[in-house]
């Protein structure tokens, strides 16, 4: 009886053991994979182009509206700082992604679509906005 016993309970152990290894290379696999950009996405409302980049009215919330003004630079090859994606056809309405790279801002892709789409607008002659574009280094979303 103590035998079989004995031998069952070395039987389990053996079991368990491989699990419990397998579990922590898997967290350690996990850990490696993970990524140190993260992004926050939202969806434009209304899209403007400006001499010195693009103001972007967004949503935040269930009723406000916020902007954000990006400098035209930012879109430069040499920036690296925004991209613009255009899309294809579909009902996919326009958004924005704004990527963190270890809690700081890295880049911004705007997903739009054709200048005829709805979601572009115009700024009015005689409207100066120069100011707003002046020293922008990141992109903070409003709640």
């Amino acid at each position: 009886m103590k035998r079989l016993f004995f031998i069952t309970l070395v039987g389990i152990i053996a079991a368990v053991l491989p699990l419990a290894a397998q579990e922590q290379d898997g967290q350690e696999q996990a850990d490696k994979k993970k990524s140190e950009y993260y992004y926050v996405n939202t969806t434009i409302e209304k899209i403007y182009p400006y001499r010195k980049g693009y103001v972007v009215q967004y949503r935040k919330g269930p009723v406000g509206i916020a902007r954000v003004y990006l400098p035209v630079e930012w879109f430069h090859d040499s920036a690296g700082k925004g991209e613009i994606v255009y899309l294809g056809p579909g009902s996919d309405w326009p958004s924005m992604s704004i990527y963190y790279k270890n809690g700081e801002f890295s880049h911004i892709r705007l997903y739009v679509r054709p200048l005829s789409h709805e979601s572009w607008g115009n700024i009015p002659m005689g409207v100066n906005l120069d100011s707003h574009f002046e020293d922008v280094n990141e992109v903070r979303l409003e709640y």
